[in-house]
């Protein structure tokens, strides 16, 4: 289990601010290759791709309980075989520690 995974989000209020751009690459290094930078380094997001269109919708129900339990919730792109997952911090603008936190635990939800 990786730090990230152990880690609880903290409310936006309490965060500061958003991250520099070092450490956006610090943290990059901490999750799964797949996630991607977007939309000038304040998001990152992901492709994830299933079987059918249960499939999708059983994992965007895992994604609420964690969005729920974290109190941190991402935008998603929902189709018939993926879903495309992006976090950002919107309060602040850009990334915080939270939008990786939950990358983690999202990509987390599929380990075997």
């Amino acid at each position: 289990m990786s730090d990230l995974e152990k880690k609880k989000c903290r409310p936006c209020e309490g965060i500061g601010e958003k991250f520099t751009q070092k450490e956006i690459k610090e943290h990059m290094q901490q999750i799964s290759q797949d996630w991607r930078l977007i939309e000038k380094e304040t998001s990152i997001t992901k492709k994830y791709t299933f079987k059918n269109y249960y499939e999708v919708l059983a994992f965007v129900n895992a994604i609420a309980w964690v969005s729920h339990y974290e109190d941190h919730h991402p935008s998603l792109i929902v189709n018939y075989d993926h879903c495309q997952v992006t976090y950002s911090t919107h309060a602040l603008g850009g990334l915080t520690e939270n939008d990786f936190i939950c990358a983690t635990k999202v990509d987390g939800l599929l380990k075997s």
